[in-house]
């Protein structure tokens, strides 16, 4: 090729730099033949299979406790009586199967009831094909003109016209102020909620005084908990750094 020709005629022009034709020759011979972006695209794609399984694995653990709490326990094995479920897995005759056949297929019904019932918030909640690394990648045009629309109509909204901020504003406000992500917030109560658009959390005088109290709170919390007094009371005569002189 046109490249390693130049190399050539130079290294005859100037047979003398010797490490220099070496250092060429070599960086041909080594150089990499895949193609940079289908090693990228791979990649991606290896992360965005594991994302995607690791969040089913996660799920299905979430679903798997819940299944285990008589709480979700006792409820969805009501409404599996009242929709006959669990009375088709009691079959005579032919059909009649072992004990240990109809407990696990009760227990799976009771999680497909669970599934369909309880909306499972935070990192264990149902994954999304949208959320995996390769359409996030994908979709980060559309993602990025749909903020700045947002965000256009925030201004006009709320600094030019002045408007009061509605219930679903409010709530963003203060989650941006808690610094939690859209799923961490997703994942509080509803009282909880409720109690910060009480307290007006919405104000940053208001927020900063609750999360001085939160602060206080958790101090009092961390004082009284009789793991922490033995951490502490560790750090103090034996923690690290402590340096000991023992006379011979």
């Amino acid at each position: 090729d046109e490249e390693t020709r130049k190399d050539y005629d130079y290294m005859l022009d100037h047979p003398e730099e010797y490490y220099r034709h070496y250092y060429h020759y070599y960086s041909r011979r080594l150089a990499p033949k895949v193609d940079v972006r289908i090693v990228i695209l791979v990649t991606v794609c290896a992360i965005s299979v594991f994302q995607f399984f690791s969040w089913w694995s996660s799920y299905n653990e979430a679903i798997n406790y819940l299944s285990t709490v008589p709480k979700y326990r006792i409820q969805a094995t009501e409404i599996a009586r009242q929709q006959g479920l669990l009375n088709k897995t009691k079959e005579k005759g032919k059909n009649r199967r072992s004990k240990e056949e109809i407990r696990e297929e009760e227990e799976e019904i009771i999680k497909d009831i669970i599934k369909n019932k309880i909306d499972i918030k935070g990192g264990y909640q149902k994954p999304k094909i949208y959320d995996i690394l390769l359409f996030q990648i994908l979709l980060a045009p559309f993602y990025l003109c749909k903020y700045i629309v947002w965000y256009c109509w925030w201004i006009y909204c709320f600094t030019i016209k002045g408007q009061e901020y509605g219930v679903e504003e409010k709530l963003y406000i203060i989650r941006r102020y808690m610094k939690m992500s859209q799923s961490q917030f997703d994942s509080l109560e509803d009282h909880q909620k409720e109690t910060f658009l009480e307290r007006q959390l919405w104000i940053r005088e208001n927020y900063e005084v609750y999360k001085r109290e939160q602060e206080e709170e958790l101090k009092k919390k961390m004082a009284m908990d009789p793991r922490w007094k033995r951490y502490r009371r560790w750090m103090k005569n034996e923690g690290p750094g402590r340096l000991t002189f023992i006379d011979d």
